[in-house]
């Protein structure tokens, strides 16, 4: 077994925390773990990159040849754009959808976020709007680290008892945060792969699943949402996703509704379950 992970972000957006829990869970499995050198932290909000790799054998290079990554895990999406000819034919590209405009050449978000959905494996979710959810939005990071638990080659169980040692020092309250953002994030990058399978444009799959109570999202309830993100009203149903504070409930009832109201559908009162 071995796992091949290009981690990339901005400065201070918790990357090293993402390495060091794969670190502890790592050395929990008595693997050997190596990682290139972190690039950019010195600078809050410069560009940071750094390569993970961990297996049951010999490690010898720290350094992912390209074609070889299994997981560009990146908590900004352009920067996640820099790192996907390091993917391997399965490998998988998993990103924040939220932009970190740190040099003047940014490019339209719309148009990075489309390039990223063109991935043919990939999961984009709004990772500070699920964070914020849980608890705080410093947890942004471990909501990726759970939308990538696919592709992390490791049990689900211990990469959570590697966040709780991480976490120790700052309370069992900070502890159970990160875990719950692992588990959203989890669940929520499940909710989005369905979604995206069945037809879902990737834009109206992200705004979905981040708006979901704990990510989740009941399976018989994609093809409704299927209906209505590819109806007449799904503008309308977009822009309600995207009103502060919205929840969503998981289960078929919430597009159901929307889907028989018709053209009459409040969607925002439908959403919150007050019709």
């Amino acid at each position: 077994m071995e796992t091949n992970i290009v981690l990339c972000g901005v400065g201070g957006q918790g990357i090293l925390s993402i390495s060091i829990a794969l670190d502890i869970a790592a050395n929990r499995l008595g693997w050997q773990f190596k990682q290139a050198e972190v690039h950019g932290m010195s600078q809050r909000g410069g560009e940071v990159v750094s390569h993970l790799r961990y297996a049951d054998h010999t490690v010898r290079s720290e350094v992912i040849p390209r074609g070889k990554a299994n997981l560009v895990l990146s908590v900004e999406p352009l920067e996640a754009l820099r790192y996907v000819s390091l993917l391997a034919l399965e490998g998988a590209l998993v990103t924040s959808s939220d932009p970190f405009k740190n040099i003047e050449s940014y490019p339209d978000v719309d148009e990075v976020l489309a390039a990223v959905g063109r991935e043919p494996n990939h999961v984009l979710l709004p990772g500070e709007a699920l964070a914020r959810q849980c608890g705080s939005v410093k947890a942004a990071n471990i909501v990726l680290l759970g939308a990538s638990a696919p592709w992390l080659g490791m049990p689900e169980e211990t990469v959570e008892a590697a966040i709780r040692e991480l976490f120790e020092p700052k309370g069992e309250k900070v502890q159970e945060l990160n875990v719950k953002a692992f588990r959203t994030g989890r669940s929520a990058g499940e909710a989005y792969r369905r979604c995206v399978a069945a037809g879902v444009p990737s834009r109206s799959a992200c705004a979905l699943a981040g708006k979901l109570k704990d990510g989740l999202l009941s399976p018989d309830a994609v093809a409704p949402w299927k209906a209505v993100f590819l109806g007449p009203g799904a503008a309308e149903v977009l822009s309600a996703l995207g009103q502060p504070g919205q929840r969503v409930k998981g289960d078929a009832a919430v597009p159901e509704a929307i889907l028989a109201a018709g053209k009459e559908a409040d969607v925002a009162e439908l959403m919150a379950g007050r019709r």
